[in-house]
């Protein structure tokens, strides 16, 4: 058990800056998730904390040393990678007792160790089979288990989940999940999939160009995003942004005149013009205190719910609605105006 902490810590490919002076504490026995989209520079954060990659600056502690100079094999952290990365050769059980081999551990420790790895992730009537042999589910499991009898410090994954199918990946999410709570150890997890940010991680940093936007419980960064980015990379669908430009403290949307309320109005008094965020889920065509009128693109059936996709002051926006709604040509919408946030235009950060 160990807690992780990078302090201003940068990675430069020559003149290219992939990660640029993120500091980070990840507490022991913490489930932190780095999510964001592809080359943003996860990745590579996640190879210098295990020691695959060198820092250009800045530091690296696990359990308040100094790593920087430690060799990935001593700084006693397991890393699970995407492709699996298994012996062909191997049966299961030799997978999972490979590092254990290269401990010179004694055979009955050895059969003890990849046992109670195996009760743990299901994999006993599995232990001889041949990786080929495996779902693509299974084959985690086993790459799971060959880091679990290593009782590392600190479990490191990267996309684990990105080769698997849209319903094995909800098992497994589940599955790694509950792993953590009977583990009781620090879990690192990189993933460009928002999905599994919010149901997997304590707390989640959200990463863009390198440099970290936000970090916070779920709850916390869906609900009150710091900046645009954040904003919109959260949640699917994600929420919608609409230009307005402010009158007295009000702005039109679709000719519709929204009125702030004096707080928003005192929040926005420097402002001409602003991103109003809106997310899908907080549209109803219902009676609250704003209504407007869209005209609709598309709209997409979801089951229990409807997706309706239109345009507001020329943003394309969408809603997600009840499926028993009659979508027409026109929607009539609204929403509550305590749920609208402001952004700058242009810096793109929260106003209120």
């Amino acid at each position: 058990m160990a807690e992780v902490e990078l302090k201003n810590v940068t990675k430069s490919f020559d003149t290219k800056v992939i990660i640029d002076n993120v500091s980070l504490d990840i507490k022991d026995k913490e489930f932190l998730v780095l999510v964001g989209s592809s080359g943003c520079g996860k990745s590579t954060l996640l190879r210098m904390i295990a020691g695959l990659e060198d820092t250009t600056k800045g530091e690296i502690f696990i359990d308040g040393k100094c790593v920087n100079n430690v060799h990935p094999k001593d700084r006693d952290i397991a890393f699970v990678f995407q492709n699996y990365a298994l012996y062909p050769h191997m049966s299961v059980y030799e997978n999972i007792a490979f590092p254990l081999k290269m401990r010179k551990m004694n055979k009955k420790e050895i059969e003890e160790k990849v046992n109670e790895a195996a009760q743990i992730l299901n994999l006993t009537d599995l232990l001889k089979r041949k990786p080929k042999q495996l779902s693509g589910g299974q084959r985690q499991r086993v790459a799971l288990g060959r880091a679990i009898v290593r009782n590392p410090k600190v479990f490191l994954m990267d996309e684990p989940l990105s080769n698997l199918d849209a319903k094995l990946r909800v098992q497994m999410r589940s599955e790694i999940k509950k792993l953590h709570e009977k583990l009781q150890t620090t879990f690192i997890y990189v993933t460009h999939d928002q999905t599994e940010a919010l149901t997997m991680g304590d707390r989640i940093a959200v990463i863009d160009k390198g440099i970290i936007q936000q970090i916070g419980t779920p709850v916390e960064v869906y609900n009150n995003p710091k900046n645009k980015f954040t904003g919109g990379f959260l949640g699917s669908p994600s929420m919608n942004f609409i230009e307005c430009e402010i009158n007295d403290g009000t702005c039109s949307i679709n000719g519709s005149i929204l009125e702030f309320n004096e707080e928003q109005k005192q929040k926005l008094l420097n402002y001409k013009k602003v991103t109003l965020g809106i997310r899908p889920e907080y549209f109803n065509n219902g009676s609250t205190n704003f209504k407007f009128t869209a005209p609709v693109e598309i709209s997409e059936l979801l089951g229990s719910s409807v997706l309706v996709y239109f345009k507001v002051n020329n943003s394309e926006c969408s809603a997600l609605l009840s499926a028993d709604n009659n979508i027409g040509k026109e929607i009539n919408l609204s929403f509550n105006k305590d749920k609208i946030l402001f952004f700058d235009s242009e810096s793109g950060n929260r106003i209120y």
